[in-house]
């Protein structure tokens, strides 16, 4: 057998396994629903930021199209339409409905609309750092990765009057960003993980660190990939994820993140699924809809951390 397979390792495969403590969420809710607002359009790559290229993720675009050194300005009207019209019909969902969500936000991006950081202090929604811009981490070095949480942080304290407490990268994290935000002291949780459906503990450089996982599988992402294609789509499938959890609920209670981008459900008809499922889950008793740091402080207090707790999480150089 080789020698690299003999050393430590760095993953858990087994988590909480067959017996997963009970969440005691409030209310002694069955499940906790997470929504959130990916805002990323006004961060993202574009020549105007020197970037040399246009981003056209998530778009109604198949693929860039532009050849490369040319602003595509289709994809960044695309972009526009996210948080000139999506974003106002979201909030107006949510805010009809007494509903919370939370912002995965894009420092920059929020920087750049000051209406938009008005209407999300005014609802109380709570903030998740998604980076200063709409960027691939696990691309930057480790310098310029500590210097862009600095500007992330920086840059949301002065936007939103607070600084955020969470963390998620986009798609997922540098093999030093972990690190990275324990280093910088001021995050209660990250969210750079999909392997759980409740929270758990790791110790990252000998410091606990609470992640609280997030999913790209009841997420409307799936749009651009084709996965969904019609608001039916998308509502059945959020739907039968929720009704499973919610039987589940009744012994074994979990938590549900439905991530939500303004370029792609901000449409009409995709946002008529989600009004659906909006509507589905208000008919149904000892249903927590929660921002993301109340599952994380819930968590802290429910669960706080002591010595052997933690779930392997070897991350770094």
């Amino acid at each position: 057998m080789s020698s690299a397979l003999t050393g430590p390792y760095a993953r858990d495969l087994i988590g909480y396994g067959r017996n997963p403590p009970h969440p005691q969420w409030p209310g002694g809710a069955r499940i906790a629903i997470n929504f959130v607002m990916n805002y990323e359009e006004g961060s993202e790559y574009s020549l105007l930021d020197g970037d040399g290229f246009s981003e056209a993720t998530l778009t109604e675009s198949a693929a860039n199209v532009v050849p490369a050194g040319g602003r595509d300005l289709a994809a960044e009207g695309m972009f526009e339409y996210g948080v000139r019209v999506g974003f106002w019909r979201i909030m107006r969902l949510f805010a009809e409905r007494n509903l919370p969500m939370t912002i995965f936000a894009c420092a920059l991006a929020l920087e750049r609309h000051p209406p938009a950081a008005a209407a999300i202090r005014e609802a109380g929604h709570d903030i998740c750092c998604h980076g200063w811009r709409w960027i691939e981490h696990y691309k930057l070095t480790k310098e310029q990765e500590r210097e862009h949480i600095r500007l992330a942080v920086e840059s949301l304290q002065k936007t939103l009057g607070s600084r955020p407490l969470g963390w998620y990268c986009r798609y997922g994290p540098s093999i030093h960003t972990r690190g990275l935000l324990v280093e910088e002291g001021g995050f209660r949780y990250d969210s750079d993980c999909y392997n759980d459906e409740i929270p758990y503990w790791v110790l990252q450089d000998g410091k606990p660190q609470l992640i609280v996982p997030y999913s790209l599988v009841t997420n409307d992402s799936k749009f651009g990939r084709g996965v969904f294609g019609t608001s039916e789509d998308y509502f059945q499938f959020l739907r039968d994820q929720f009704d499973m959890l919610y039987a589940e609920g009744r012994t074994m209670p979990r938590m549900m993140s439905c991530g939500l981008h303004l370029r792609s459900i901000g449409h009409p008809a995709r946002a008529a699924g989600l009004m659906r499922f909006l509507d589905h889950i208000g008919k149904f008793e000892g249903v927590w809809v929660a921002r993301r740091i109340e599952i994380a402080e819930h968590w802290r207090a429910t669960f706080p951390y002591q010595p052997g707790m933690e779930q392997i999480s070897k991350v770094g150089p």
